[in-house]
Formats: structure tokens, C-alpha cells, sequence
């Protein structure tokens, strides 16, 4: 039997890129857009609330999710510390009558790909530069030298990856990358959601 595939937005970039801008101005610009909350094992910190900003799992109820089959994507980040995107967010937007918004890394951006091969947008936002997104960085005053030399090689490594993305935007101006970002996602939004034979 036919089956309606509903649409997924996905936004990927290296750490520092502006991929965070450029989502909260598509948010922002269309309402039938809905942020996808991530999964993570993490402790909720200041003012984060469960069900908003993530869904706090512990290590053991994620992992049992992924014996489960519950995640479109997910990562061991760090070690013991996993993040992912679970069915029931998207399913969720969609009974919405939303399109769920990815902001995911490259990595789980890949899989969702795979996963969701039809009516998927996927959006790779890349710095003018490798130097460009470690001055980015450093105005941040946030790392110590040796997480910048970690997010400056992996954010080359992660860049190597940009192809297997449907639309890449250099975020050389903010201005012109969001307006590029809307353009894309306006016609995207545009198109009729594609039939096919259902699989699971």
C-alpha cells in the first residue's frame, strides 16, 4: 500500500560554523517548521528543562533505546556520553502537521540520510575556511588549546564529508547564508510530499 513519506529538514556543520544562526532564522521565518529535541545522557544544566531543550536519559535507558530500534540516529559523543534523535520526536512534529528541523553533526546527519532517504532536505553549512572557523572559535574564549586543535581537525575531517549533502552554504555572511537557507528551504516546503511503497 502507498504510503505518504513526511519531510525532514536537516541542518549540519562543523562546530563554529554558524549552523545554530541559521536554524534559529529558519525557525523563525517558518512556523511549519519545529525544532527536533535531541536525546542525551548528559545532566540537564542551569535552567534546561526535560522535554524542551533535551531528553535527559540516563546511560542505561539509552542504550536500552538502542537495543530497541527507537533512534533515527545516534552517538557515543564522548565516552559513556551519547546523543541521538529519537522516532518518537519526529513522529511527534509530524502528527503536528510540522516538519521536524535537525540540528544534528555530520555523523548522525548521514544516518538520518540513510535512514529517510525521500523527502529529506539536507543543508552541510560550511566555513569560508579551516583558519576562518578557528579565529571563529577563538573569539568564543571558550576553549584551551588543546580543544581548539580538537575541533579544528575534526571540523576539517567533517568538511571532507560535504558532498554527501544535497545543498552546501559557505557562511562567508550571515545575512546572505540565512537568505540562501531560506530560499532552499521555501521551495523545499513548496514541493508535494512524495508516495511510495511503505517500508519499515
Amino acid at each position: 500500500m502507498a504510503s505518504t513519506y513526511h519531510k525532514i529538514l536537516i541542518i549540519t556543520a562543523p562546530s563554529g560554523a554558524g549552523k545554530t544562526s541559521i536554524t534559529h532564522y529558519l525557525m523563525n521565518a517558518f512556523p511549519q517548521l519545529a525544532f527536533s529535541v535531541s536525546a542525551a545522557t548528559r545532566q540537564p544544566r542551569g535552567s534546561e528543562v526535560n522535554g524542551k531543550d533535551y531528553y535527559f536519559l540516563s546511560p542505561d535507558e539509552f542504550k536500552q533505546k538502542i537495543k530497541d530500534k527507537e533512534f533515527a540516529e545516534w552517538e557515543m559523543v564522548y565516552e559513556g556520553k551519547y546523543y541521538g534523535t529519537l522516532k518518537s520526536e519526529l513522529e511527534r512534529i509530524w502528527a503536528n502537521g510540522q516538519v521536524p528541523v535537525l540540528d544534528i553533526d555530520v555523523k548522525g546527519a548521514i544516518h538520518v540520510q540513510q535512514q529517510y532517504p525521500i523527502n529529506t532536505l539536507s543543508i552541510f553549512i560550511e566555513p569560508p575556511s579551516v583558519d576562518e572557523l578557528k579565529n571563529r572559535l577563538l573569539g568564543r574564549g571558550t576553549e584551551t588549546d588543546e580543544s581548539l586543535a580538537a575541533r579544528v581537525n575534526k571540523a576539517a575531517y567533517e568538511i571532507s564529508f560535504k558532498e554527501h549533502f544535497d545543498e552546501v552554504i559557505v557562511n562567508d555572511d550571515l545575512t546572505q547564508a540565512c537568505n540562501s537557507a531560506r530560499q532552499l528551504v521555501n521551495d523545499f516546503l513548496a514541493r508535494p510530499e512524495a508516495e511510495g511503497q511503505a517500508t519499515d
